[in-house]
């Protein structure tokens, strides 16, 4: 019997909307060992080290196929497609006049996209007997916006810096929730405080105004 989770959506937007999703509850992740152990005990005709056999050479194939350029569709599974990106040292490209241009040895597979098959899907929802698993609230921080930046401004002033981390202690907020309200604040040049340096690297900084 599977589970779902009524969960509550961020409100980004600032509607004051209380939006919901539905999530299914994970017990637990079944590992490659277990996994072959539970196919091989409902399909006899295949053995343990059959299977595993078997999903070692489409792993391995999978991986040399879309390295060379192809998108692998596998009926019954889903399409497999590689994403790429750019290097940790290296700066997105542009389109911009004088924009330095990357070379190929700065740009690498960063994930694999996966579209799932319908037919596995609906079997899935087929499979599915679901019931009730509960809600999950969004914890809402104690402290209003006006009162986290003022205390950042404080926290910066008396540092000379401040990080994603510490803006997350100093108010409350999740690390992802304080990212991003982070971003909106540096955007104001009302807010007093600025960001340098990119990723895990940036720093806040106090601006002119402040």
């Amino acid at each position: 019997m599977a589970q779902y989770i009524k969960k509550e959506m961020p409100d980004l937007n600032g509607t004051g909307e209380k939006k919901a999703y539905y999530k299914l509850k994970t017990w637990r992740k079944l590992d490659a060992d277990e996994f072959i152990k539970r196919c091989s005990s409902i399909n006899r005709a295949y053995g343990e080290s059959v299977i595993k056999g078997v999903v070692s050479a489409v792993c391995e194939h999978l991986a040399y196929e879309i390295a060379n350029g192809y998108s692998v569709k596998i009926d019954g599974l889903g399409t497999f497609t590689a994403k790429l990106g750019v290097r940790e040292d290296k700066e997105m490209d542009s389109f911009e006049e004088g924009a330095a241009r990357l070379n190929a040895a700065s740009i690498k597979v960063t994930g694999v996209t996966y579209r799932a098959d319908k037919n596995l899907v609906r079997e899935i929802d087929q499979n599915c007997d679901l019931e009730r698993g509960g809600e999950e609230r969004l914890r809402k921080p104690k402290l209003s916006e006006k009162a986290r930046i003022d205390r950042a401004r404080k926290f910066i002033g008396e540092n000379g810096y401040m990080r994603v981390d510490e803006y997350a202690s100093l108010t409350g907020l999740s690390y992802s929730t304080a990212s991003r309200e982070l971003r909106k604040i540096a955007s104001d040049p009302e807010s007093g405080i600025i960001s340098q340096g990119r990723k895990s690297g940036k720093l806040y900084l106090l601006g002119k105004k402040a």
